[in-house]
C-alpha cells in the first residue's frame, strides 16, 4: 500500500490530525535493536524512542512476556508473588524514603497518580510546574501541558520559568544570583496559590527538564527548590518518564540534578513497549492515597508487567546499559560540541547520557530559535536513515534519544550523517 493511500485511510479511521512525524511520513513495519525497517525494507537508526530501551524486540523480553501471557495475565486482586517481586526490586533502586509504589499504564496515569497522592497528603489543591512543561494528556494533567501553550493556568495551576543558563530570565547575573532569580519566580507561583485559596499541594517537574529543551539547569537549583517546597507544607513530584531507567548515564535524572524528591513517576521505558508505569513514594504517601481513593486499574499490578518489568531491569543490568549510555552519550556529546563552532546554527549542545539536545538558532548573539532549520535537519536526517526529533520551548531543539543499546558505531554513523546534513543546507 502507498504511503498517501494508507494515510487516507488513517485519517478515516483515526480522525484526520492524529499526529505523525517528519514531512513525509514513515510506514514502519518492523524493528530490530536501534533499527526500524519500513514498508520498503529500508533500515533506519532509531535516535527518538525511548519506550524500547532495551531495543526493539528485545528477544530476552519477548520470551518473557510470552511465557507469562502463556502460564496467567488477570488484575491485580488476587495475590501474585511475581508483583510483589517486582514492587520490591523496582523501590530498591531509588533512594528512601522511595519504598512503596502504584503501578499503573501510561505516564499520563502515573502522574495523575502522583497529583492526586500529593493533593490528599497536604489537603491542598495547587499545583506548581514549569511554563514549558509536559506531563501528559488527561484533563488534569493535561491542564499542567496547557501552560506550555500560553493558554490559562486555571484556579489550581501555577507556572514559573523553568530554570536554564543559556536564556536566562535576567541577564548579567552570576549564577548563584540567577539561582535565586529562578528560585524567587517559584516562590511567586506559591504565594499566588495560598492567596487564591487553593493552597499549595506539589511542585511537578521533569528532573532534567527534558521538554523545555534539557536545559544547563543553575547550580543548586534543585536543592533549593526542593526546601522552599518542603518549608511551604508541599511536595515534589519527579517525572522521571523521560529522565529515567539509565537514560542520563545515572538510574534516575534526579541523581543529576542533586535532589531527593517525594514522589517519583517513571513509565515509558519500563515495559519496553508494553504499557507500564510507576508512582514511586514513601509508604505513608501510599497507604494514604490507597485508603482515600481504594484506586484499581484493571490492567495495572498484573503478573504481564511483573515479567516483562522485571526482563527490562535483567537485560539493563546484564548488558551494563547504564554504563553504556554514559560512555557512548558522554563521547557523542563531545564530538556534537566540537561541530558546534563549524557552525552558526548551532547555538548549543545540552544533554545527560543518550540524551542530547542541539538548538538552532538564526544568530548566535541574539539566541533566536530557528525552528524552521531544526525541522529541516529532521527531516534531512530521516532521509538519510536516521530517526530524531525537534522539541523544546521553541520546537528548535534536535532532539537524540536513542535506546540503551546504542553504540559508539552507532554514533559514528550519525555523526557522518550530521555532517552531511549541515553542509547541505548551508549550501
Amino acid at each position: 500500500m502507498t504511503t498517501p493511500s494508507l494515510l487516507a485511510r488513517r485519517n478515516q479511521a483515526l480522525g484526520t490530525g492524529a499526529p505523525l512525524f517528519y514531512n513525509t511520513p514513515l510506514h514502519i513495519v518492523r524493528g530490530d535493536g536501534v533499527y526500524l525497517f519500513d514498508a520498503d525494507g529500508r533500515r533506519y537508526v532509531d535516535m527518538y524512542n525511548n519506550v524500547p530501551c532495551v531495543g526493539h524486540a528485545n528477544p530476552y523480553v519477548v520470551e518473557a512476556m510470552a511465557r507469562q501471557q502463556g502460564t496467567l495475565n488477570v488484575h491485580s486482586r488476587y495475590l501474585h508473588e511475581g508483583i510483589v517481586e517486582y514492587a520490591e526490586r523496582l523501590t530498591k533502586l531509588h533512594t528512601p524514603p522511595l519504598e512503596s509504589v502504584v503501578f499503573s499504564c501510561s505516564g499520563t496515569e502515573a502522574n495523575e497518580v502522583a497529583l492526586r497522592m500529593a493533593r490528599i497528603a497536604t489537603g491542598k489543591q495547587g499545583i506548581v510546574c514549569s511554563n514549558a512543561t509536559y506531563h501528559g494528556n488527561s484533563d488534569a494533567v493535561g491542564r499542567l501541558t496547557a501552560t506550555r501553550r500560553g493558554q490559562p493556568e486555571g484556579i489550581d495551576v501555577r507556572s514559573f520559568p523553568f530554570p536554564e543558563l543559556y536564556r536566562p530570565i535576567e541577564k548579567n547575573l552570576g549564577e548563584a544570583d540567577l539561582t535565586n532569580a529562578y528560585l524567587e519566580r517559584l516562590r511567586d507561583a506559591i504565594r499566588s496559590l495560598e492567596n487564591n485559596g487553593q493552597g499549595f499541594a506539589a511542585l511537578i517537574v521533569c528532573s532534567i527538564f527534558a521538554n523545555e529543551g534539557l536545559p544547563d539547569v543553575p547550580r543548586g537549583f534543585m536543592p533549593r527548590a526542593v526546601e522552599i517546597v518542603h518549608a511551604a507544607g508541599g511536595l515534589v513530584i519527579a517525572d522521571e518518564v523521560q529522565a529515567g531507567y539509565c537514560r542520563t548515564g545515572k538510574w534516575w535524572g534526579y541523581e543529576v540534578t542533586q535532589f531527593v524528591p517525594d514522589i517519583v513517576v517513571t513509565g515509558k521505558p519500563m515495559g519496553n513497549g508494553l504499557p507500564l508505569s510507576a508512582t514511586a513514594a514513601s509508604k505513608s504517601l501510599v497507604d494514604g492515597f490507597r485508603a482515600a481513593t481504594h484506586y484499581f486499574n484493571t490492567f495495572a499490578s498484573s503478573p504481564l508487567q511483573a515479567a516483562v518489568g522485571m526482563a527490562v531491569l535483567d537485560v539493563i543490568e546484564r548488558e551494563r546499559l547504564r554504563e553504556n549510555a554514559a560512555n557512548v552519550g558522554a563521547a557523542l556529546k563531545a564530538a556534537l560540541l566540537e561541530r558546534k563552532d563549524a557552525c552558526a546554527a548551532i547555538g548549543d549542545i545540552r544533554g545527560q547520557g543518550l540524551f542530547v539536545g542541539v538548538e538552532m538558532v538564526k544568530d548566535r548573539s541574539t539566541k533566536a530559535p530557528d525552528r524552521e532549520r531544526a525541522v529541516d535537519v529532521v527531516n534531512r536526517l530521516k532521509d538519510k536513515g536516521f530517526l530524531t526529533s525537534n522539541a523544546g520551548a521553541f520546537n528548535n531543539v534536535v532532539k537524540i534519544r536513542p535506546p540503551l543499546v546504542f553504540t559508539q558505531s552507532h554514533a559514528k554513523d550519525f555523526l557522518d550523517a550530521f555532517d552531511a546534513t549541515l553542509t547541505e543546507i548551508d549550501a
